[in-house]
């Protein structure tokens, strides 16, 4: 008779984060209150208590921030490249010192595990700035002419999925290049924003150079029209992005859209299973599903249909949902009660509309936004599950025969970001991987980032690269 050891309870302490009742907007080096005044709760999503209360930047704010980043571009612009990389290492440095606190404090406001912040985000972060900070003084080599300039003001806005590793993203190419930022970060998940804020003080990095705007809808639609930013980048819903496009139109700004997606994860019948299943998890139940790459379709060659299935399920029957802060913990919070809105709509509709839904049973804590993992067969691709971005643990699975039928499937969305491939013939994975219309294709593994690899989009999962050498382009006037 054999015994099922339970996991005991692994949690990672609170007390290395000291969150403050209350957080300013970080203007010119400076915390400061909203012009109005106004300031909204963010909380946590796996409790729904209530972290702290931020400001609430509006245009008058923008407007403020805009000036201090204009202002400070002259002198940051004119250091030579070698000086800006300094303060770009020290901030990686301080990063890795205070990623224990960091990782904690993204757990609690985004609700993801903490050993994907401990893991996965935070060395990241810290790697981001790490190597754009080694582009500075060779931005000469890079293959952009010789003397490339920076932009000037950059107006950055990201998304809650993940907040600081998509501020790394963001700031380290617009500082390496030589231009000054006003970053506005969700407003679900604002503090490691904040604290990054803090690291910018701490590394003595002049005032101005980084500007940190918490609010809503409103601010960042104030930060792209505004007529004195040069460059707008942003991360986040493709319906956002088209408005972005729409503002910035007709104007001289530089703009980079990295949008949603519908990743085909595509599993050939020579596949090594346990490996591929492995990596089947990883994209798609990796932050909750929250990740806008996800392999959130999963077209499967026919003949392994059935054993892919029975061993995926298995799989899925041993995840861990619960505490994020838990060290044991593989499914996190869902990360707002909107969002677990919407992907529970968009299940149900999945539901209806004839697919088989299946979850692993598993208990939901009482207070919190949770969603089991789920999956859904018999999936066809008029289904909307198969269409529309769901941005939740839901994984769809569709089958293929041929690998014409599988690129044909692959490529029948609007989106174009993500894709992988499992199969052992070398000679497989390049024919496929170059018929796939998708920025990312990704082999025999998914959700593998590095700093050094550009990543980005075709179609409506928006254009332009962030990472490697050709994330230096979109902060050059080139």
């Amino acid at each position: 008779m054999t015994t099922a050891f339970e996991y005991a309870p692994a949690p990672e302490s609170r007390s290395v984060v000291d969150i403050a009742p209350s957080y300013g907007l970080f203007i010119d080096g400076e915390f400061t209150e909203a012009a109005d005044g106004k300031v909204f709760k963010t909380v946590s999503p796996s409790t729904e208590e209530v972290l702290s209360e931020v400001a609430r930047a509006g245009a008058e704010d923008v407007d403020r921030a805009v000036k201090a980043a204009r202002k400070a571009f002259e002198k940051w612009s004119a250091l030579p490249g070698s000086e800006r990389a300094k303060y770009l290492f020290r901030i990686a440095r301080i990063i890795q010192e205070r990623s224990r606190e960091l990782a904690v404090l993204e757990t609690l406001d985004n609700g993801k595990p903490i050993k994907e912040t401990r893991d996965a985000d935070l060395p990241l972060v810290a790697a981001h700035f790490f190597y754009y900070a080694g582009w500075a003084d060779k931005l000469d080599h890079a293959g952009f002419g010789a003397d490339p300039r920076p932009l000037g003001v950059a107006g950055q806005v990201i998304p809650w999925n993940f907040p600081l590793l998509m501020l790394a993203w963001k700031i380290a190419p617009a500082l390496a290049t030589g231009n000054t930022v006003v970053l506005k970060p969700a407003e679900t998940t604002p503090l490691s924003a904040l604290f990054f804020a803090d690291i910018c003080r701490q590394a003595g990095l002049p005032k101005g150079v980084v500007n940190i705007l918490p609010g809503y809808g409103d601010a960042g639609a104030a930060l792209v029209a505004h007529p004195d930013v040069n460059k707008v980048a942003f991360t986040g819903s493709t319906a956002v992005g088209k408005e972005i496009a729409r503002t910035v139109a007709g104007t001289r700004k530089k703009l980079t859209l990295e949008l949603g997606g519908k990743g085909a994860n595509i599993v050939f019948d020579d596949a090594p299973i346990d490996q591929a299943v492995e990596g089947i998890v990883t994209g798609i139940f990796f932050n909750q599903g929250q990740v806008c790459c996800a392999g959130s379709r999963l077209l499967v060659q026919e003949s392994i249909h059935d054993e892919l299935l029975d061993s995926l399920k298995r799989r899925l029957s041993t995840l861990r949902l619960g505490d994020p802060l838990d060290k044991n913990t593989d499914i996190g919070a869902i990360n707002s009660a909107e969002q677990l809105a919407r992907i529970t709509a968009l299940a149900d509709q999945g539901e209806a509309e004839g697919a088989e839904r299946w979850s692993p049973a598993c208990e939901l804590p009482s207070s919190g936004y949770w969603f089991a993992p789920t999956l859904f067969t018999n999936v066809t691709q008029a289904h909307t599950i198969a269409r529309d971005e769901i941005f939740g643990p839901v994984l769809s699975v569709l089958t293929f025969r041929t690998p014409d039928e599988a690129v044909a499937k692959a490529n029948n969305t609007q989106y174009g970001l993500s894709a992988g491939i499992w199969t052992e013939k070398g000679s497989r994975i390049l024919a496929v991987a170059g018929k796939l219309r998708a920025g990312v294709v990704w082999s025999n593994t998914f959700n593998k980032f590095d700093p050094t690899s550009p990543f980005g989009g075709y179609k409506e999962s928006g254009f332009g690269r962030e990472g490697g050498r050709h994330g230096l382009e979109a902060y050059l006037d080139v």
